[in-house]
C-alpha cells in the first residue's frame, strides 16, 4: 500500500490511469448487474446498517461500527455484527469468539467481539448474518463492518465515513488512485462520517463528525494495568503501527507529549516476534488492533493505546428515524 500511496503522488499516476477507467468501468457494470437483478442480492429478516469507505485503506470504519453499536444497544436495540474478516483465512462463515485467532477471523472482528456483541464473519457476509441470526435470535438489527461495496448484501442504512486527514486523495480510482468508487457514490449513501475533522464535502448526505480519543495505555501482560504518558517520561519509546494510517497513531502519540521512534507497517500486518525485537528501547507502545496480533511472544514492555470513537449522537437518531424504529423497536 504505501508504494501505490507513493504512485497516486507522483507523475507514474498517470500511466496507471488507463486501467482506473478500466476499474471503473467494472465497478459500474458490476453495480448495474446487482441493481436491476442478475447478480442477487440476500436481503434479512431485520435491517441492515453498512458502514464503509469509497477508498483504500483505514478510515476509521471498525470504531465507528463499535460505538453504534453500543449506541444502539443503549436505546434497547440488540446489534449484531457481521465482517469479511480481512487477515483471516476463514473459508466458511464462523463466529468470532474473544478466544478467536487473528489468523482465522481477522483482527478488527476480535476487537468487536471483545466489545460484547455477536460477531460472525464469512467472504459470503449474507450466509454469515444469516447464521449469525439463527445463532442469535435477539439479535433485532445488523451492522455490517466495510461492506460498502458488498452489494450481495442488500442494506436499508448505508454509511460512508472519510478520514479527514487524507480526504480522497488524488481523487482518482485504483490503482491510479486510492478509490473504490467514483466520488459521486457519495450522493448516494445516507450518512457521511468524517473522522477526525472538517472536510468539504459537495453532497448532499448529511455529515456527522467523529473522532477517536484516549489517554490511558494497557499492559499487554496484565490488562489490568494501566498508565498515562507521563508515566512513560524518560524512557526509549518506539511505536508500531500497522493500521490504514498509521500517521494518525503516531500523531496522537505525540500529542500526548511522548517522543518515541516510529515503525510503519501495513494494514493487518501478521506480526512476529523479530518486529519487535528493538535495540535501545524500554517501551513499545501500539494500537489495540496490533495488540492482538501482538499477544503470546510480546515483550513484557509492550503497551497499547486504548482508544472510543466519539460520534455526533444525531447519526444514531438519524439511523433509527430512516429505519422507522425510532421507539427502539
Amino acid at each position: 500500500m504505501h508504494r501505490l500511496e507513493e504512485a497516486w503522488r507522483s507523475p507514474l499516476r498517470i500511466l496507471l490511469l488507463p486501467f482506473s477507467l478500466l476499474f471503473g468501468l467494472l465497478v459500474r457494470i458490476r453495480r448495474f448487474f446487482y441493481r436491476c437483478g442478475l447478480l442477487e442480492s440476500t436481503r434479512l429478516p431485520v435491517p441492515v446498517v453498512i458502514v464503509g469507505n469509497i477508498t483504500a485503506g483505514g478510515s476509521g470504519k471498525t470504531p465507528l461500527v463499535m460505538a453504534l453499536a453500543k449506541t444502539l444497544s443503549k436505546k434497547g436495540l440488540h446489534p449484531g455484527i457481521v465482517s469479511r474478516g480481512y487477515g483471516g483465512k476463514a473459508s466458511r462463515p464462523i463466529p468470532v469468539e474473544e478466544s478467536s485467532c487473528p489468523e482465522d477471523v481477522g483482527d478488527e472482528p476480535i476487537l468487536l467481539r471483545k466489545a460484547g456483541f455477536p460477531v460472525w464473519v464469512g467472504r459470503k457476509r449474507g450466509q454469515a448474518a444469516r447464521q449469525l441470526l439463527d445463532a442469535h435470535p435477539e439479535c433485532d438489527i445488523l451492522l455490517g463492518d466495510d461492506g460498502l461495496q458488498h452489494y450481495a448484501l442488500c442494506r436499508d442504512f448505508e454509511i460512508a465515513v472519510i478520514d479527514a486527514s487524507r480526504g480522497l486523495g488524488n481523487g482518482l480510482l485504483l490503482p491510479a488512485g486510492p478509490l473504490r468508487e467514483p466520488p459521486g457514490r457519495l450522493k448516494q449513501v445516507n450518512a457521511i462520517v468524517l473522522n477526525g475533522g472538517g472536510f468539504p464535502l459537495e453532497s448532499p448526505p448529511p455529515a456527522f463528525g467523529m473522532k477517536l480519543s484516549g489517554n490511558r495505555f494497557i499492559s499487554l501482560d496484565h490488562p489490568e494495568i494501566s498508565a498515562n504518558a507521563a508515566e512513560f517520561s524518560g524512557k526509549l519509546i518506539h511505536a508500531i503501527a500497522g493500521i490504514g494510517n498509521p500517521d494518525r497513531f503516531f500523531a496522537d502519540l505525540a500529542a500526548l507529549g511522548l517522543q518515541f521512534t516510529p515503525h510503519s507497517f501495513p494494514d493487518h500486518y501478521p506480526y512476529r516476534a523479530e518486529d519487535l525485537a528493538f535495540e535501545n528501547c524500554d517501551i513499545i507502545l501500539m494500537t489495540e488492533k496490533d495488540a492482538i496480533k501482538c499477544e503470546g511472544f510480546a515483550p513484557g514492555k509492550c503497551w497499547f493505546l486504548q482508544v472510543a470513537a466519539e460520534i455526533d449522537p444525531g447519526l444514531a437518531e438519524l439511523i433509527l428515524k430512516t429505519l422507522g424504529m425510532t421507539n427502539g423497536s
